[in-house]
This record gives C-alpha cells, structure tokens and sequence, in this order.
C-alpha cells in the first residue's frame, strides 16, 4: 500500500508532516494493505490565514484493487487532527464494505439443528 501526501499552499507539506501522517494513516489501514493499492491524503485550509475552529479538511482516497476509489472527508482544528479523523473514518467505512462482500446471508437456522 502507497501513501501519498498532498498539501495545498497554505499547509506546508514538510517532511515531518508527510512522515507522521503516512505512519498514522498506515497504522489505522494496515489490516487493509493487501486489498489497497494506493491512499492519496489531501489536506486544505479551508479558511487560509483567517482560522477557525474545524478549517483544516483532509480528503483520504482509497483505491481498492479492483474496485473503484473510495474517499471520506473530516474536518478538525488542527492537521493532525484531519488526517486522524478521515483515517479512522476510512478504516470504518472500509470494515463495513469488506465485511459486507465477505459476509453472506443467511446463517444457522433452527430449521437445520440436529434432532436429538
């Protein structure tokens, strides 16, 4: 699985950010990196210079193999913030389309217990 950060001009995409985010993003995605291909992690300040209390957006996109892309967006206060929240929700979102294409209907019955 590829981790790649993008920043807009008002995040500075540093070294250190791009490195703490692929090391949160991959640990909240790991159990996943054999079906993800690549994630791009987008982030943006929404209101430039002016702050805010949740102006800072990461968009997450995941390429599943085989599959097509699949993005969640969280705001928060502070980058790190964003991309944790989008990471956790990705991871969510993930385990639920996952489980679901796993997962088939039907179960155990009473109409099939052995009689004793």
């Amino acid at each position: 699985m590829q981790i790649q950060v993008n920043t807009d001009s008002t995040i500075t995409g540093s070294a250190d950010l791009v490195q703490q985010a692929e090391a949160t993003i991959g640990t909240h995605l790991e159990r996943f990196a054999d079906q993800l291909t690549r994630v791009e992690v987008h982030l943006s300040d929404q209101n430039g210079a002016k702050g805010g209390s949740d102006d800072i957006k990461c968009v997450l996109e995941a390429r599943p193999a085989g599959q097509p892309p699949v993005v969640v967006t969280h705001r928060a206060g502070s980058v790190e913030a964003s991309y944790t929240g989008a990471a956790e929700e990705m991871n969510r979102l993930l385990t639920s389309r996952y489980g679901k294409l796993r997962h088939t209907k039907g179960g155990e019955s009473i109409r099939h217990l052995p009689v004793d």
